[in-house]
């Protein structure tokens, strides 16, 4: 049965319509919680398509076995929970366990949302400079080496930046202040850490679900605005956020109401919202890929899928008090 479509407040995507083009679909297999499935029906270029996404709650062989039957008969497959590759300072590093998955599908494109983490996240920071202001605010990344075009944007603002990767990945507490030791750090462990398996490095399965602050809970008490993978904020934050803007994706009704009980004053997803919830960023770029029928794409073909689109930032407040 068919999914209801979305609202139209999405940045781009409108209500599902009758429209001659054959129905698109673009499907994320996510090895996070399944407790965040999603299926809608929306229209985006003037294409139908459907989105889903299907958790395997940390399951690897449950990932691969849903990309092999996908594989040939969806448009695109975006891979959530990890990365197929990232890209930081100019190099691409592909990840032991994306690289896997991404292989089982011999006709169908995969992506993770790296074609998008370095096009329309840099986008989002230069749209919110006159609402945020970055110029020495203070800012937690909690990982940039996975949205190294984030991190190069809030660099090129002169936000006042704590790069988290080695705090909340590694759990070293080392924090990174500056974006050229970021990219020395990353050319230096990258390559080790791109072998180690994902659930030593990222929240996976019920991980996804519970929170662990401990003493990582400074940075985020140091911080005006928090962005970056939200799993890794959900996961690491400290009960009160009171004040704080939070810049990140992948979030669903629940927990929008969450932030808003823990104090959060500003939520700013960096993809559109539907039915309550953000869209995963390999998602969204499964969807462009399904909809303009070609992959790879280069940056400025991204920009352009981008502005045609309009997507745009979505803005929410939560509470009055402003950080």
């Amino acid at each position: 049965m068919s999914e209801p479509p979305i609202p139209a407040e999405t940045g781009g995507f409108e209500p599902s319509s009758a429209v001659d083009s054959p129905l698109k679909r673009a499907v994320s297999v996510s090895i996070g919680s399944s407790k965040r499935d999603v299926a809608v029906e929306v229209e985006l270029l003037g294409r139908r398509v459907r989105i889903e996404r299907t958790g395997t709650d940390g399951d690897l062989t449950r990932a691969a076995e849903l990309i092999r039957e996908l594989d040939g008969k969806v448009d695109a497959v975006g891979l959530g929970g990890l990365d197929h590759f990232v890209m930081a300072a100019g190099r691409r590093y592909y990840l032991r366990d994306g690289a896997r998955l991404a292989r089982v599908a011999k006709r169908t494109p995969v992506v993770c949302g790296a074609g998008l983490k370095d096009t329309l996240e840099r986008v989002t920071v230069e749209k919110l400079d006159q609402l945020i202001g970055w110029k020495d605010r203070k800012v937690l990344m909690v990982s940039a080496v996975d949205r190294f075009g984030m991190a190069e944007a809030l660099a090129q603002h002169q936000a006042q930046v704590l790069y988290g990767d080695l705090i909340f990945a590694l759990g070293l507490p080392l924090p990174i202040y500056d974006l050229r030791r970021l990219e020395l750090v990353a050319r230096l462990l990258l390559p080790v850490v791109a072998k180690l398996p994902i659930s030593w490095i990222y929240p996976t399965g019920s991980k996804q679900e519970s929170g662990k602050a401990g003493n990582r809970a400074k940075y985020f008490e140091w911080a005006q605005v928090i962005a970056g993978d939200y799993h890794y904020i959900k996961r690491y934050a400290p009960e009160r956020l009171d004040g704080k803007i939070i810049l990140t994706n992948t979030t669903t009704a629940s927990d929008v109401e969450e932030l808003r009980s823990r104090g959060v004053s500003l939520l700013i997803t960096t993809t559109p919202r539907f039915e309550g919830r953000s869209l995963a960023t390999n998602l969204l770029e499964a969807t462009l890929i399904a909809v303009v029928g070609r992959h790879p794409l280069e940056p400025d073909e991204y920009r352009a899928i981008i502005d045609e689109a309009g997507l745009e930032p979505q803005i929410e407040r939560l509470n009055d008090e402003r950080p």
